[in-house]
């Protein structure tokens, strides 16, 4: 019973809120993959397009909920999201006809398109921190649990309770769901075959007629609709501070490169390798160590080898490891 009830802690605190954040890097990661695999550069600005989509689709809410209008038991935030995603898209095109197309048309080497992205990282998170201010902004309503620790309790009968937030089972649904629509996209539609004929050759690409501007213009979008919804399912689990986005630029693109930057299959594992990894080394495990351990082998300190301030040191420590022992990733990067 003992052995059951430290599965229990374990899933509580580690696995299922590794899973949540591991599916919301996973979506950071394949926006980020995206613009490297098919634009060939990296994007900077990703964190803060995040930031900036679950801006718009907080004020929208507010806005719903102010006119009374609710999702039930879920967040109102899954209503207002398609306009978050709508204006971000209208935000990423207007910048890429504005900035990024003059350097793609003067064949700027990628290191110079990455200097440009970081201008319009700054110059997002200004606007975002103009608009909504910099305090923590909660915006999750609904029905909070799906599973409560009680219910658990009274279920099983046993001593540790299982709690899951509705946001985090939402989590990982509407992951799923995203990922699923973006591979049959890839895979099943012209459009979605025309993107990856365009990064596997993009000389070869334009000689068999495919529009090189509607690529660009179509993967904008999907990384828009990318970055909204994960920024969104990040803020209900947690909450919003437009500074925070800035700071998951590192364990989104930790991901992206652990898993084979380039390779959306790869985005998604890194997403998971990366999260599950922070939270298991900064997570104080005296509590599970106690079930599994003989009661004079128990632990008396936290046995929490970082502090959760730490957290995006681990992020840090593989991406170092993963550049100097495998660049390519876990799987073969540079490839949509």
């Amino acid at each position: 019973m003992d052995f059951i009830n430290g599965l229990v802690v374990f899933a509580n605190f580690v696995f299922v809120p590794g899973l949540a954040y591991g599916a919301q890097l996973a979506l950071g990661a394949l926006g980020v993959t995206l613009i490297y695999g098919i634009l060939r550069f990296s994007n900077f600005a990703h964190g803060d397009t995040m930031a900036f989509g679950t801006t718009i689709t907080i004020l929208v809410t507010w806005g719903l909920q102010s006119a009374g209008v609710s999702f039930g038991v879920l967040p109102t935030a899954l209503l207002a999201l398609p306009i978050g995603i709508a204006v971000t898209g209208l935000l990423v095109l207007g910048t890429d006809r504005t900035i990024y197309q003059f350097y793609r048309k003067k064949k700027a080497a990628p290191v110079i398109l990455v200097i440009v992205s970081m201008g319009v990282m700054f110059i997002t998170n200004g606007v975002v921190r103009f608009i909504i201010g910099v305090e923590d902004e909660v915006f999750a309503d609904g029905e909070r649990f799906v599973i409560t620790a009680a219910g658990f309790k009274e279920m099983t009968g046993l001593a540790e309770g299982l709690a899951i937030r509705t946001t985090q089972a939402l989590t990982l649904v509407t992951a799923a769901i995203a990922v699923a629509l973006l591979f049959w996209f890839l895979n099943r539609t012209r459009t979605g075959k025309s993107m990856r004929a365009f990064s596997d050759n993009e000389d070869l690409a334009l000689l068999s007629g495919i529009n090189p501007e509607r690529v660009v213009a179509v993967t904008w979008l999907i990384v828009a609709a990318l970055a909204t919804t994960a920024g969104v399912l990040y803020g209900l689990d947690k909450s919003f501070k437009a500074f925070t986005y800035f700071q998951l630029l590192l364990p989104i693109f930790a991901a992206a490169i652990v898993g084979g930057l380039g390779n959306p299959l790869g985005a998604i594992a890194g997403g998971f390798v990366i999260a599950l990894s922070e939270v298991t080394v900064t997570y104080a495990w005296k509590r599970v160590l106690g079930y599994f351990l003989p009661e004079n082998l128990a632990p008396d300190s936290l046995v929490q080898l970082l502090s959760t301030d730490y957290k995006f040191a681990v992020s840090f420590t593989i991406l170092i490891i993963v550049l100097l022992f495998k660049p390519t990733g876990l799987f073969k990067g540079q490839s949509v």
